[in-house]
């Protein structure tokens, strides 16, 4: 299944100009630990499946869904049976400024089981049916389709989480809302600003609490730092710019709001698993290597 590895990264190849692609999969092999710039969604049919993903290990069940972020390292695990795989490019989700608000969603690995909401297991294996039905319809409209049906389990899905943080506040429901209010505000303002510097002082007050209660308060609203939600945000707009071949690799740093070359390079290894050289020359490799046949 795994067409183009390059050490450990992979280039999922899309079929034409379509921007996902879909394996009914029976293939009883192990597939090594790699990564690439594609959202990753399993669902086993006829038996189990393993996943390794994110430093753990899961054991999905007939109709478990698994979704995988874009740069996360994982590996299958070979067996029997039948699971459905679908990859899709993530930049026609990140790259929607109305779409913020679900980006939590993609910073780290999903698993939806049985002890997992019903209504979102439910949606999970309906969405993966329907996206099967209509990845071979083979119609005009079918990816448009497809990602809408995605967008609709992904923010259900981040609902889910946000009310589970909710539940977690032992507040009243006035606090919640203003908890919900003040960490929106947030995530706009580093959405906007994440170019510049931006410091916890500045967050916490934008929030109106202590840097101890803002990045506490943080990290249960979006399942991940400030820290890291910041530069996971930076390193998605130095992908965007790192395929440019005009722009050199320290004007990416700068323009992506890193502080100093070393820092880019630390953090984008982090968080996409090679530097951002090694990422643009991927890039350049494969735009050449599909294009010798055009």
């Amino acid at each position: 299944m795994i067409k183009h590895l390059s050490d450990d990264f992979e280039m999922v190849e899309y079929s034409g100009k379509n921007y996902i692609i879909l394996y009914d999969n029976i293939e009883n092999e192990d597939y090594p630990v790699h990564w690439h710039n594609a959202i990753e969604i399993i669902m086993p049919l006829q038996n189990g499946f393993t996943v390794c993903t994110g430093g753990k290990t899961y054991e999905l069940e007939e109709r478990d869904m698994i979704i995988i972020p874009p740069g996360e390292l994982h590996s299958l695990i070979s067996q029997d049976g039948r699971r459905l795989i679908f990859q899709c490019d993530n930049s026609a989700l990140g790259g929607v400024a109305a779409l913020n608000s679900i980006s939590p969603v993609f910073t780290r690995t999903v698993c939806i089981n049985k002890s997992s909401d019903k209504e979102i297991r439910i949606l999970a294996k309906k969405t993966m049916l329907d996206i099967y039905d209509e990845y071979y319809s083979q119609s005009e409209l079918s990816e448009v389709w497809i990602y809408l049906k995605l967008l609709t389990l992904f923010t259900e899905i981040r609902a889910s989480q946000i009310d589970k943080y909710e539940i977690s506040l032992s507040c009243a429901a006035e606090k919640k809302t203003e908890y919900s209010e003040k960490f929106n505000l947030v995530l706009k303002y580093i959405d906007k600003n994440y170019m510049y510097d931006i410091t916890l002082d500045k967050l916490a007050d934008i929030a109106g609490y202590s840097k101890y209660h803002f990045s506490r308060i943080f990290k249960q609203y979006s399942s991940v730092s400030y820290i890291k939600y910041i530069n996971t945000k930076r390193t998605k707009a130095a992908e965007m710019l790192l395929l440019n071949p005009k722009i050199p690799i320290t004007e990416v740093a700068m323009r992506a709001g890193f502080s100093s070359l070393t820092t880019f390079n630390r953090i984008f290894r982090e968080i996409k698993h090679c530097t951002p050289s090694e990422f643009k020359k991927m890039y350049m490799d494969t735009y050449s290597s599909e294009h010798e046949f055009n």
